[in-house]
């Protein structure tokens, strides 16, 4: 397989976990070659958010620059990381979601990745069919919201 030159994620897949809660991530999204370390976060709106080899870099150096004498930041940043998993992908394109990260999402039998550009979010399909959407606001009012 030759190396993926995709830098975004787009779309929403639904896909089935297997036996050993694997789920397979969209060809397209799938980083090959060298690093392709994905790393998972328990969101607190109740799924999982997960970023790509290029994101984790930028977190490294952000989370690099916090001072080792700032008891504050260094005890959030382990909050943070004792619930974070990281995995790669295997050659049939899936990824082993750890029982922790399940259970904070909910995921039982099918998930659904939905793109967020720089990264994904994997949601269990109740909850992602029972989310509270704010409003049904134009694209392009939420562009302009966002500055672009």
């Amino acid at each position: 397989m030759e190396a993926s030159t995709t830098t975004y994620f787009v779309g929403e897949f639904v896909h089935a976990m297997d036996s050993k809660g694997r789920v397979t991530i969209p060809s397209k999204w799938r980083i090959s070659g060298g690093d392709n370390t994905y790393l998972a976060i328990p969101n607190p709106g109740g799924y999982i958010t997960v970023y790509p080899p290029k994101m984790v870099n930028r977190l490294e150096e952000k989370i690099a620059a916090a001072s080792l004498s700032d008891v504050r930041a260094q005890a959030l940043l382990m909050e943070l990381f004792s619930k974070a998993h990281s995995f790669g992908c295997d050659k049939q394109g899936r990824i082993n979601l750890n029982d922790k990260l399940l259970s904070h999402a909910g995921i039982v039998g099918k998930a659904v990745l939905v793109g967020n550009f720089s990264a994904f979010a994997i949601w269990s399909e109740e909850k992602y069919e029972n989310r509270e959407v704010t409003d049904e606001r134009n694209i392009f009012d939420a562009m302009r919201e966002l500055g672009l």
